[in-house]
């Protein structure tokens, strides 16, 4: 249910950025290669790179069909896709302070991943109840975006044992 005077943002990209957020911890979980902060940083510029990609494609793909973008339109488009950035910020946050909770490098990729996907299903119940679906539906899409998120730890699992 979408409350008047509040901004139409579709957290969708939150979820999208999630998964993504968690692939880069699987894709350059080999420790020795990515320092923690470097790590980090990769996660938060994937994060902006992909956004950018985003962004690029709703403004010249479906809308210059239509019409030439202003500068309303552009930011408009900017602000819908900023989750994918936002999304990006906690694993990348985890990892730089995973030292703190005593943990190495592996110990803070895994905290990093489990972080990415608990924004997964964070975000995608967020998006279903913004988009005004039932409390039911929003359960069902989160245990959907755990599952992927499950499935995300296993291919971690897997590929680094």
């Amino acid at each position: 249910m979408n409350h008047p005077g509040r901004a139409r943002t579709d957290y969708t990209g939150g979820v999208y950025g999630s998964m993504l957020a968690a692939s880069v911890v699987v894709g350059a979980g080999v420790p020795e290669y990515f320092p923690r902060l470097r790590l980090a940083l990769l996660l938060l510029l994937t994060g902006v790179v992909f956004w950018l990609g985003h962004v690029h494609a709703q403004l010249f793909g479906a809308r210059l069909a239509e019409r030439r973008p202003d500068r309303g339109t552009v930011l408009h488009v900017c602000r819908d896709e900023w989750p994918i950035v936002q999304a990006a910020v906690p694993p990348a946050l985890a990892l730089a302070v995973s030292p703190l909770f005593g943990l190495d490098l592996p110990g803070g990729l895994w905290l990093a991943l489990a972080v990415a996907v608990a924004g997964q299903v964070g975000w995608s119940a967020a998006a279903a109840r913004r988009a005004g679906a039932p409390w039911g539906l929003v359960a069902g899409t989160a245990a959907v975006n755990l599952v992927i998120g499950l499935l995300i730890l296993v291919l971690k699992a897997v590929l680094t044992h």
